[in-house]
Protein backbone atom coordinates (compact mmCIF):
# COMPACT_ATOMS: atom_id res chain seq x y z
CA UNK A 1 0.00 0.00 0.00
CA UNK A 2 1.46 3.59 -0.99
CA UNK A 3 2.56 5.57 2.47
CA UNK A 4 -0.05 8.37 1.34
CA UNK A 5 -3.15 5.78 1.20
CA UNK A 6 -6.08 6.68 3.81
CA UNK A 7 -6.40 3.60 6.02
CA UNK A 8 -10.07 2.04 5.18
CA UNK A 9 -12.41 2.56 8.44
CA UNK A 10 -13.51 -0.73 10.08
CA UNK A 11 -16.40 -2.10 10.41
CA UNK A 12 -18.22 -2.24 13.73
CA UNK A 13 -18.94 -5.75 14.92
CA UNK A 14 -21.78 -4.93 17.09
CA UNK A 15 -23.36 -3.17 13.51
CA UNK A 16 -22.80 -6.04 11.77
CA UNK A 17 -24.59 -8.16 14.52
CA UNK A 18 -27.61 -5.83 14.06
CA UNK A 19 -27.71 -6.45 10.10
CA UNK A 20 -27.15 -9.81 10.48
CA UNK A 21 -30.33 -9.88 12.96
CA UNK A 22 -32.49 -7.69 10.65
CA UNK A 23 -31.89 -9.61 7.94
CA UNK A 24 -32.99 -13.20 9.16
CA UNK A 25 -35.86 -11.65 10.98
CA UNK A 26 -37.19 -9.17 8.92
CA UNK A 27 -38.14 -6.92 11.08
CA UNK A 28 -36.09 -4.42 12.84
CA UNK A 29 -38.70 -4.89 15.94
CA UNK A 30 -37.97 -8.46 16.37
CA UNK A 31 -34.32 -7.89 15.52
CA UNK A 32 -34.44 -5.29 18.76
CA UNK A 33 -35.34 -7.86 21.22
CA UNK A 34 -32.28 -10.42 20.02
CA UNK A 35 -29.45 -7.46 20.24
CA UNK A 36 -31.15 -6.06 23.13
CA UNK A 37 -31.53 -2.44 21.52
CA UNK A 38 -34.56 -0.31 20.24
CA UNK A 39 -35.47 -0.38 16.91
CA UNK A 40 -34.94 3.23 16.52
CA UNK A 41 -31.22 2.24 17.57
CA UNK A 42 -30.91 -0.05 15.29
CA UNK A 43 -32.09 2.12 12.47
CA UNK A 44 -29.63 4.27 13.13
CA UNK A 45 -26.86 1.64 13.50
CA UNK A 46 -27.94 0.91 9.72
CA UNK A 47 -28.10 4.17 8.01
CA UNK A 48 -24.11 4.40 9.71
CA UNK A 49 -23.43 1.19 8.12
CA UNK A 50 -24.92 2.45 4.61
CA UNK A 51 -23.39 5.56 4.66
CA UNK A 52 -19.85 4.20 5.41
CA UNK A 53 -20.74 1.25 2.62
CA UNK A 54 -22.16 3.97 0.29
CA UNK A 55 -24.80 1.33 -0.70
CA UNK A 56 -28.62 0.80 0.33
CA UNK A 57 -28.56 -2.62 2.02
CA UNK A 58 -32.61 -3.00 3.05
CA UNK A 59 -35.89 -2.10 1.48
CA UNK A 60 -38.00 -1.09 3.94
CA UNK A 61 -41.90 -2.73 3.24
CA UNK A 62 -45.29 -2.06 5.06
CA UNK A 63 -44.55 -5.10 6.65
CA UNK A 64 -40.96 -6.43 6.66
CA UNK A 65 -37.87 -5.35 5.35
CA UNK A 66 -35.89 -7.10 2.38
CA UNK A 67 -31.81 -7.25 1.12
CA UNK A 68 -30.90 -5.46 -1.65
CA UNK A 69 -28.15 -7.21 -4.09
CA UNK A 70 -26.01 -5.41 -2.20
CA UNK A 71 -27.12 -6.38 1.28
CA UNK A 72 -27.17 -9.98 0.32
CA UNK A 73 -23.59 -9.80 -0.65
CA UNK A 74 -22.91 -8.08 2.51
CA UNK A 75 -24.76 -10.65 4.76
CA UNK A 76 -22.17 -13.43 3.68
CA UNK A 77 -19.48 -10.88 4.95
CA UNK A 78 -21.26 -10.32 7.99
CA UNK A 79 -21.59 -13.66 9.14
CA UNK A 80 -17.59 -14.18 8.55
CA UNK A 81 -16.79 -11.68 10.10
CA UNK A 82 -18.61 -12.03 13.16
CA UNK A 83 -17.97 -15.74 13.28
CA UNK A 84 -14.08 -15.06 13.10
CA UNK A 85 -14.70 -12.29 15.75
CA UNK A 86 -16.57 -15.55 18.14
CA UNK A 87 -13.85 -17.70 17.05
CA UNK A 88 -10.71 -15.35 18.32
CA UNK A 89 -12.42 -14.62 21.25
CA UNK A 90 -13.46 -18.09 21.98
CA UNK A 91 -9.45 -19.36 21.74
CA UNK A 92 -8.76 -16.74 24.01
CA UNK A 93 -11.34 -16.40 27.01
CA UNK A 94 -12.57 -20.10 26.87
CA UNK A 95 -11.09 -23.99 25.79
CA UNK A 96 -13.14 -24.38 22.42
CA UNK A 97 -15.98 -27.12 22.77
CA UNK A 98 -15.65 -29.22 19.30
CA UNK A 99 -17.19 -32.10 18.00
CA UNK A 100 -20.22 -33.20 16.59
CA UNK A 101 -23.47 -34.06 17.84
CA UNK A 102 -26.47 -36.15 16.46
CA UNK A 103 -29.94 -34.49 17.26
CA UNK A 104 -33.35 -35.90 16.16
CA UNK A 105 -36.62 -33.74 16.06
CA UNK A 106 -40.05 -33.94 14.52
CA UNK A 107 -41.32 -31.72 11.66
CA UNK A 108 -42.90 -28.73 13.49
CA UNK A 109 -40.03 -28.03 15.62
CA UNK A 110 -37.40 -28.76 12.73
CA UNK A 111 -38.98 -26.44 10.39
CA UNK A 112 -40.55 -23.53 12.40
CA UNK A 113 -37.70 -23.40 15.90
CA UNK A 114 -34.89 -25.10 15.08
CA UNK A 115 -33.35 -23.37 11.88
CA UNK A 116 -33.42 -20.16 14.07
CA UNK A 117 -32.02 -21.83 17.04
CA UNK A 118 -28.96 -23.65 15.34
CA UNK A 119 -27.90 -20.23 13.77
CA UNK A 120 -27.17 -18.85 17.15
CA UNK A 121 -25.53 -22.14 18.59
CA UNK A 122 -23.09 -22.20 15.30
CA UNK A 123 -22.25 -18.73 16.55
CA UNK A 124 -21.31 -19.62 20.06
CA UNK A 125 -20.16 -22.91 19.19
CA UNK A 126 -18.37 -22.66 15.45
CA UNK A 127 -16.05 -25.75 16.46
CA UNK A 128 -19.53 -27.88 17.34
CA UNK A 129 -21.19 -30.06 13.92
CA UNK A 130 -24.81 -30.89 14.49
CA UNK A 131 -26.65 -33.12 12.28
CA UNK A 132 -29.99 -32.75 12.22
CA UNK A 133 -32.46 -35.54 11.54
CA UNK A 134 -36.45 -34.82 10.94
CA UNK A 135 -39.08 -37.91 11.61
CA UNK A 136 -41.54 -38.97 13.62
CA UNK A 137 -41.21 -38.38 17.59
CA UNK A 138 -42.02 -42.37 18.11
CA UNK A 139 -39.00 -42.88 15.36
CA UNK A 140 -36.67 -40.30 17.12
CA UNK A 141 -37.37 -42.41 20.51
CA UNK A 142 -36.04 -45.59 19.03
CA UNK A 143 -33.27 -43.95 17.45
CA UNK A 144 -32.12 -42.45 20.45
CA UNK A 145 -32.28 -45.88 22.14
CA UNK A 146 -30.76 -47.72 18.91
CA UNK A 147 -27.65 -45.02 20.29
CA UNK A 148 -28.13 -43.85 16.51
CA UNK A 149 -28.95 -40.14 17.97
CA UNK A 150 -27.33 -37.95 20.66
CA UNK A 151 -30.40 -36.22 21.53
CA UNK A 152 -33.82 -35.34 20.88
CA UNK A 153 -36.80 -33.23 20.89
CA UNK A 154 -40.20 -34.65 21.12
CA UNK A 155 -43.48 -33.81 20.87
CA UNK A 156 -46.64 -35.52 23.08
CA UNK A 157 -49.95 -34.54 24.19
CA UNK A 158 -50.86 -34.00 27.44
CA UNK A 159 -51.88 -37.45 28.55
CA UNK A 160 -48.69 -39.04 27.04
CA UNK A 161 -45.73 -36.89 29.32
CA UNK A 162 -42.48 -38.92 28.59
CA UNK A 163 -40.89 -40.75 31.53
CA UNK A 164 -37.49 -39.56 30.93
CA UNK A 165 -36.35 -36.22 29.36
CA UNK A 166 -37.40 -32.76 30.41
CA UNK A 167 -40.53 -30.47 29.34
CA UNK A 168 -39.32 -27.38 27.57
CA UNK A 169 -42.29 -25.71 25.69
CA UNK A 170 -45.68 -26.54 26.36
CA UNK A 171 -48.52 -24.67 24.09
CA UNK A 172 -52.61 -25.62 23.81
CA UNK A 173 -54.08 -26.93 20.89
CA UNK A 174 -56.20 -24.80 18.23
CA UNK A 175 -58.52 -25.94 15.52
CA UNK A 176 -57.53 -23.67 12.21
CA UNK A 177 -59.05 -23.28 9.22
CA UNK A 178 -59.11 -21.35 6.33
CA UNK A 179 -60.08 -17.74 6.58
CA UNK A 180 -63.91 -17.21 5.00
CA UNK A 181 -63.54 -21.68 3.92
CA UNK A 182 -66.75 -23.52 4.66
CA UNK A 183 -65.11 -26.41 5.55
CA UNK A 184 -66.26 -25.47 8.95
CA UNK A 185 -69.69 -25.69 8.05
CA UNK A 186 -69.03 -29.48 5.94
CA UNK A 187 -70.91 -32.43 8.21
CA UNK A 188 -68.83 -34.90 8.07
CA UNK A 189 -66.27 -32.37 8.88
CA UNK A 190 -63.08 -32.85 6.30
CA UNK A 191 -59.64 -32.84 8.47
CA UNK A 192 -56.30 -33.03 7.45
CA UNK A 193 -53.70 -34.90 9.84
CA UNK A 194 -50.82 -36.55 10.67
CA UNK A 195 -50.71 -40.07 10.12
CA UNK A 196 -51.08 -42.46 13.03
CA UNK A 197 -49.37 -42.15 16.23
CA UNK A 198 -49.06 -38.71 16.27
CA UNK A 199 -50.05 -37.47 19.56
CA UNK A 200 -51.91 -34.59 17.97
CA UNK A 201 -54.26 -36.04 15.62
CA UNK A 202 -54.62 -38.47 19.02
CA UNK A 203 -56.37 -35.42 21.23
CA UNK A 204 -58.11 -34.13 17.86
CA UNK A 205 -60.24 -37.19 17.57
CA UNK A 206 -60.65 -38.04 21.06
CA UNK A 207 -62.21 -34.20 21.57
CA UNK A 208 -64.64 -34.62 17.68
CA UNK A 209 -65.08 -38.08 19.54
CA UNK A 210 -66.51 -36.64 22.91
CA UNK A 211 -68.79 -34.00 21.40
CA UNK A 212 -70.46 -36.61 18.55
CA UNK A 213 -69.18 -34.17 15.65
CA UNK A 214 -69.16 -36.75 12.82
CA UNK A 215 -66.17 -36.24 10.57
CA UNK A 216 -63.73 -37.68 7.93
CA UNK A 217 -60.12 -37.57 7.46
CA UNK A 218 -59.37 -35.79 4.16
CA UNK A 219 -55.98 -35.42 3.98
CA UNK A 220 -53.25 -37.35 5.65
CA UNK A 221 -49.77 -35.49 5.68
CA UNK A 222 -46.13 -36.31 8.12
CA UNK A 223 -45.39 -32.73 7.14
CA UNK A 224 -46.86 -29.52 8.98
CA UNK A 225 -45.97 -27.79 5.45
CA UNK A 226 -48.66 -30.33 3.60
CA UNK A 227 -51.82 -30.30 6.52
CA UNK A 228 -51.23 -26.01 6.24
CA UNK A 229 -51.58 -26.25 2.63
CA UNK A 230 -54.43 -28.50 3.12
CA UNK A 231 -56.38 -26.38 5.58
CA UNK A 232 -55.65 -23.11 3.73
CA UNK A 233 -57.32 -24.36 0.52
CA UNK A 234 -60.66 -25.55 2.74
Amino acid sequence: MPPNTPLQPLLDTEILRSFVAIAETESFTQAASEVFRTPSALSMQIKRLEEQLGQRLFLREARRVSLTAEGEAMLGYARRLLKLNQEAISHFTAPELEGTVRLGTPDDIGTRILPQVLTQFSRSHPAVQVNVIVGRSADMLKQLDAGKLDLIMVTTGKQARPARGEVVHSEPLVWAGAQSGIAVTQNPLPLALASQGCPWRKMALEALDHSQHRYRIAYTSEHCAGQEAAMQAD
